[in-house]
């Protein structure tokens, strides 16, 4: 499954994309999911939750890929 997320600022960070995208219910569910090896961004797993997306960039969780657009 693809998805956008459409950016209100400049950036946004890993645990908050995991939250605005409706794939963690919670910051601490994020941060989990993240610590764990369970995401990646661009193709590689990212274990930062403060990871600064920006336009472009692509994260897969779970089978969901989100893409961060402006």
């Amino acid at each position: 499954m693809k998805r956008e997320l459409r950016l209100k600022g400049e950036y946004i960070t890993l645990g908050q994309l995991l939250k605005a995208a409706g794939l963690a219910g919670s910051g601490s569910e994020a941060k989990e999911y993240i610590v764990s090896g369970m995401v990646k961004v661009n193709g590689e797993v990212d274990t930062r939750r403060g990871r600064k997306l920006y336009p472009g960039d692509k994260v897969v969780f779970e089978g969901t890929e989100t893409e961060v657009v402006r």
